[in-house]
């Protein structure tokens, strides 16, 4: 299995390893992953997101590459911002979702899924020769760490020494310093909360992680945490994993990302997304909750209140903070409607369910 920089750190932490898109990542620390998920809502977590692509993309025509291959809008990122957008096949289905850093007017990083890693720089190379630009893959070289909560920017402003809190808008980038370590920041992350995902050079990545966890110890509860707690907190704010509530067989606008596609703009996959929008769904995706004592797996058949299956579970979990057991789901438009009354087969066991009202957990930023 691939390791991180920080592999000696997770396993002499205690942490449960597991193998995930071929990598040795943290599922969780010694306090678990429901105290984990606690600590990130009302503090601050460390998470190693090393894992996934770091693709550096520049040249005179970078803009306008990025700009048909991703659904959003990226002329409209001024340098020093960012933004999340979709890869999409010509049909419109999913490649990856993904998040564009426009460093500078003609220098990006594109963050992928590490599950797409490969197939992400394969179908990037296939359509960059007719463009003025270079492609790297800066994996291998850097480190990349999610410190999420919302104690992250106070601490940090105190930490480095300026004025975040109020002159820092979200998505926007910085370069910030922490011992000497000088890193880039985007005011960016996957939790539901404020916070900053950092690029770092490998041979300072260690050194700035046990940084940042020794520094902020003295000014908040801050913990490692892993990718169960990431998850979990990824789910309550309505974000979507790929693998999960996106892949190459469902279009955006079932996945509720249309707000993700500039439908002005000329993005591979636009003519897809529009015909569906015109024809109308056959599925949306929905979240439930759990009426009834039980945990819904992905893979468990969703039923209507008469007993029709409708449905497949697509991501299920606890979700600490509403203290629910809930699941996604794709189901026809007319069963989306919160409140509506559903049931879900535990391998069987028939629990009724309900549709909630997403998101489960609404971010606050400042």
């Amino acid at each position: 299995m691939l390791k991180t920089v920080l592999n000696s750190f997770h396993r002499e932490a205690g942490a449960r390893m597991v193998e995930y898109a071929g990598w040795d990542m943290p599922l969780f620390y010694a306090l678990g992953a429901t105290e984990e998920h606690k600590i990130v809502r009302r503090s601050a977590g460390l998470f190693d997101v090393s894992h996934m692509g770091r693709f550096r993309i520049q040249g005179e025509g970078s803009t306008d590459f990025l700009d048909y291959l991703i659904s959003s809008n990226v002329q409209a990122l001024l340098p020093g911002q960012s933004g999340y957008g979709l890869l999409l096949k010509e049909n419109g289905g999913i490649i990856d979702d993904v998040f564009l850093y426009r460093l500078e007017e003609k220098d990006y990083i594109l963050v992928v899924n590490a599950s797409n890693l490969k197939k992400d720089w394969d179908w990037l190379n296939q359509h960059a020769s007719s463009y003025d630009m270079t492609l790297k893959d800066e994996s291998p070289e850097t480190s990349l760490f999610a410190l999420q909560g919302p104690r992250v920017i106070p601490v940090l402003e105190t930490l480095c020494s300026c004025s975040l809190q109020k002159e820092w808008d979200r998505f926007g980038i910085r370069t910030l310093e922490i011992d000497g370590i000088p890193f880039t920041a985007g005011r960016t992350g996957y939790t539901g909360e404020d916070g900053v995902e950092i690029f770092v050079e490998n041979g300072q990545a260690e050194a700035l992680w046990k940084g940042i966890l020794d520094h902020f110890a003295g000014h908040c509860e801050i913990s490692p945490c892993g990718l169960a707690c990431r998850d979990s907190l990824r789910f309550e704010p309505g974000f979507p994993l790929y693998g999960h509530e996106l892949n190459e067989e469902i279009l955006p606008p079932e996945a509720l990302l249309k707000w993700a596609c500039d439908l002005n703009g000329n993005f591979m996959g636009k003519e897809a997304v529009e015909a569906l929008l015109e024809k109308g769904l056959d599925k949306k995706l929905i979240t439930l909750s759990l009426t009834e004592k039980g945990v819904p797996r992905e893979g468990y058949e969703v039923l209507s209140e008469e007993g029709e299956v409708i449905g497949t579970v697509v991501s299920g979990l606890y979700a600490p903070t509403v203290d629910k057991y809930c699941a996604n789901a794709f189901v026809p438009p007319a069963y989306a409607k919160s409140g509506t009354p559903l049931q879900v087969s535990l391998r069987g066991r028939v629990k009724k369910a309900v549709v909630e009202k997403r998101p489960l957990y609404r971010p606050v930023y400042r």
